[in-house]
């Protein structure tokens, strides 16, 4: 059984015969292509578990073959090499869908450190799609709390329909994967769904990512480029952080979504586009648009569809599903044995407000499942990771919540801690706090704090 099926592309034979040999050493099967336009017709009549491309080829580029593998919807990884390396053309191999870039000659122990991380990153990716595919949604969408059963609903309202929509919520709550389950369920579901963070491009290239250049439309534009509208053409284009667009760009927008047609950079033709826009944003719109950083007229254009994201701390019965969701994924990413929370750690996590929402507690199962030894993760594993705290997380304030509730929570907090120190012993945890013995237990009763557990060990004689 071959460790995984490679299609090798470049087009000098002595590369193919080098490095097909060198791989079949190792026991993969190796395919090879001559050129791009060859690598093609057999990524379409085959499916390959990785492709390892030269950039520099005659006809069509290896970049531009990432770009048409990715529109064919080949999602195997895709490792490119170059001869003439540089950070620039590493930069555009990764941003156009590129797993690693080699630089030649390629050493065959790189070669295969760099194809098996290739492989394994695709397997976990593989088994998360089947998850997502048994849980009908992804994964920062699981949940059945009644804010999310109201959010499903409108999403999948949203996806029949073919107007703009504005998602709006915190960081971290998902918006991405809203706008992605948008697109799957609308009629464009087979058209390219593309990804712009307006936040992370610069005011002086936004312009040529959303509508693509011309050659020599400016420096450094050494060949024709087509923007994302353009790639966008009869699918989605997901603008995430649209609140951040600079004001220019954001009546160039406003344009294209309005007459539905645009030009490149340093061109003069109009192509008429047909592209659904998702939109998202974490500000405050109403506020931006009165301190001038938004146009009102945009965002009456967008918002035709608006999506208002909960938090997580507005629907905390969602955590415990969350949890063991990503504690499966997180094990299956990091290669660890399946772990499990402890009821009291499941707790302590939903009483924590999460300012990352979803994202924040992906990360902290995520450490918990890396740095946690044990395969049960209880309430010290948590604690040990969790600012439950500390003021800026929030601490332990919680809305709509009375101070009593609050008061018992913080006093837990303070008694469990006390008694982690002292290694569980009642006695000096006691003479710590100022408390009388007798008077400790029955705060540790009246707050469900048991002896014998991992927040109070057994008295040491």
């Amino acid at each position: 059984m071959p460790r995984g099926v490679i299609l090798l592309v470049d087009d000098e034979k002595n590369i193919l015969s080098t490095l097909s040999r060198a791989l079949r050493v190792e026991d993969f099967e190796v395919d090879v292509a001559g050129s791009a336009q060859i690598a093609l017709e057999k990524a379409k009549g085959r499916g390959y578990d990785a492709y390892l491309l030269d950039v520099n080829m005659p006809g069509m580029s290896g970049l531009d073959l990432i770009d048409a593998l990715r529109a064919a919807k080949v999602d195997a990884p895709i490792l490119v090499m170059s001869g003439q390396g540089s950070i620039d053309v590493a930069i555009e191999a990764t941003r156009r869908g590129a797993h690693d870039f080699l630089e030649k000659p390629i050493g065959t122990d790189r070669l295969l450190v760099s194809l098996e991380k290739a492989l394994e990153f695709q397997k976990v990716t593989d088994e998360n799609k089947v998850l997502k595919e048994k849980s009908g949604l992804a994964s920062g969408l699981l949940g059945d709390s009644a804010p999310m059963r109201k959010l499903k609903q409108q999403i999948e309202l949203a996806a029949s329909a073919n107007a703009t929509v504005l998602i709006m919520g915190e960081r971290g709550t998902g918006k991405e994967l809203i706008a992605a389950a948008i697109h799957e369920g609308s009629k464009r579901k087979k058209g390219p769904f593309e990804k712009l963070n307006c936040a992370a491009v610069p005011a002086d290239l936004i312009e040529s990512e959303l509508f693509g250049h011309e050659q020599g439309a400016f420096t450094g534009a050494t060949q024709k480029r087509r923007g994302k509208f353009e790639r966008a053409h009869r699918g989605t284009l997901f603008l995430d952080e649209v609140g951040d667009m600079p004001l220019p760009m954001q009546a160039k927008l406003l344009r294209v979504l309005q007459e539905g047609e645009l030009e490149r950079v340093g061109g003069s033709e109009l192509m008429n586009i047909d592209v659904r826009v998702v939109a998202a944003t974490n500000k405050a719109m109403e506020k931006a648009i009165q301190e001038g950083q938004f146009r009102a007229d945009l965002f009456d254009r967008l918002n035709v569809v608006p999506l208002k994201v909960p938090s997580l701390r507005e629907r905390t019965e969602d955590i415990p599903a969350l949890c063991k969701h990503f504690l499966h994924v997180a094990c299956v990413a990091n290669d660890r044995r399946d772990k499990e929370l402890t009821p009291g750690a499941v707790a302590l996590l939903s009483k924590y407000d999460f300012p990352g929402n979803v994202r924040e507690l992906k990360n902290l199962i995520e450490r918990l499942v890396i740095l946690g030894p044990e395969e049960e993760l209880g309430e010290r594993d948590v604690r040990a990771h969790l600012p439950i705290s500390g003021g800026g997380s929030g601490g332990y304030y919680r809305p709509s919540t009375a101070l009593s509730a609050m008061m018992d929570e913080v006093e837990r907090d303070l008694v469990v801690r006390a008694l982690e120190h002292h290694r569980g012993h009642v006695t000096k945890t006691a003479e710590d706090l100022g408390l009388e013995r007798s008077h400790l237990y029955k705060k540790m009763k009246s707050l469900g704090i048991r002896r014998g557990t991992e927040a109070a060990e057994p008295e040491e004689n």
